[in-house]
């Protein structure tokens, strides 16, 4: 009977120290993921200036991409998400203090040199259907299904959609394709 007193005890111990742990990093997690916490660092206004004017927040369909969902992998990857955003934040915390200069440009390439088409297809699915654009098509099925040493990157033909300084905001009208009359 005391080993199994024992054992409940260790259980209910683990769970009342791991609950609260677990609920304190999630929430940590969570609130460090979003592009005003992200602008609290002078380094960072920038790009969040700049996401701001793209059509990654300014799109009739109503979406806005946040810094989380581009620069870390999805959080169903828990593990790797976790990993990736405490490694992310512990570097931009020693740049805000060690830096004396923050180049934009120069991170903004290595960012770009970093990131998977996984992390763009996390939004952008169907990229196959793109109605009345043939060469569109084309291009996606070469990222989608590369020959081998020929992989390209999303980021190869749109590095220019987001993080660019622009006097007005971009904005991408959303076109209903054409049904014809149904007669």
């Amino acid at each position: 009977m005391k080993k199994n007193t024992k054992i409940i005890v260790l259980i209910l111990t683990g769970i009342v120290i791991a609950f609260p742990l677990f609920s304190i990093t999630y929430y940590t997690m969570v609130r460090t993921s979003t592009p005003r916490f992200c602008a609290t660092c002078h380094e960072i206004q920038y790009a969040v200036d700049t996401w701001k004017t793209s059509t990654h927040v300014n799109n009739a369909h109503g979406f806005v991409a946040d810094c989380m969902d581009c620069h870390l992998p999805a959080p169903y990857d828990t593990f790797n998400f976790f990993f990736t955003k405490t490694f992310h934040g512990i570097k931009d915390v020693f740049a805000h203090f060690t830096m004396s200069e923050y180049d934009h440009e120069k991170n903004r390439n290595k960012a770009y040199a970093a990131f998977k088409n996984r992390e763009c297809q996390k939004c952008h699915r169907n990229i196959l259907y793109i109605p009345d654009k043939r060469g569109a098509m084309l291009a996606h099925r070469s990222v989608l299904y590369p020959r081998k040493g020929y992989e390209k990157k999303c980021v190869d033909c749109h590095k220019n959609l987001v993080h660019n300084k622009r006097q007005v905001y971009d904005y991408k009208q959303y076109k209903e394709p054409y049904k014809g009359s149904g007669l």
